[in-house]
């Protein structure tokens, strides 16, 4: 999605603010020039409320420099983001997800275990439910990874990791999981910066590692 699009459609609500604001300022000293004209010279009108309708508009006119001064801050801030993203362009990320993107029939993770475990379950799931994959995994505490090597004509898409580790008296082992892929393409979402990891959109505060894709 391109950002310039996303910014323009913001400044223009205030550019619109700005435009319907001229027009009824025209209309306000057309009325107010026509009134004085045609004025009873011995019963002048009340000018307050003349004043009054002034200093409304002055106090609008206002509001709209300033939502436009904010707009163009904001529009600055969208693009400089746009630009740091671009660098995450040609790079592999690991993003804190159970979900990873199948490509070319390999999915990444990479799992973590706070304390070394008794016996140590992966399963790989489709976004059906499914079970697709079960093997046992490390079962030292700390980080290890995980390559999923999917069997032939296994559609690209998104598919969940689960781990299940257990102590020796039957206790459950915190874990941590995160998958690794390719940065493909940046794209807003809800006005956010996102990076499309090998199908999955994430914000780039969610990206725990970056590292130059390995050539083929």
């Amino acid at each position: 999605m391109d950002i310039n699009a996303l910014t323009s459609g913001a400044a223009s609500a205030a550019e619109n603010s700005q435009t319907k604001l001229a027009e009824d300022f025209d209309q306000f000293l057309s009325l107010l020039t026509t009134q004085l004209q045609f004025q009873d010279p011995l019963d002048p009108m009340d000018s307050s409320e003349f004043t009054s309708q002034l200093v409304s508009f002055t106090q609008v006119e206002q509001s709209v420099a300033t939502n436009k001064n904010l707009e163009d801050l904001i529009s600055r801030v969208r693009s400089s983001e746009m630009s740091n993203a671009v660098g995450y362009l040609g790079t592999e990320v690991t993003i804190q997800t159970d979900r990873a993107g199948l490509r070319d029939g390999v999915a990444k993770w990479e799992y973590g275990l706070s304390t070394n475990s008794e016996e140590t379950t992966l399963t790989v799931k489709d976004s059906n439910g499914k079970i697709l994959h079960e093997i046992s995994g490390s079962i030292k505490a700390g980080l290890s990874d995980f390559v999923w090597n999917a069997p032939a004509n296994t559609p690209d898409g998104i598919y969940q990791l689960i781990v299940s580790a257990k102590t020796a008296n039957g206790s459950e082992v915190q874990t941590a999981i995160y998958s690794k892929g390719n940065v493909e393409t940046i794209e807003t979402l809800n006005g956010e910066i996102h990076l499309s990891v090998n199908g999955i959109l994430t914000a780039t505060s969610n990206i725990q590692a970056v590292k130059p894709i390995d050539p083929a």
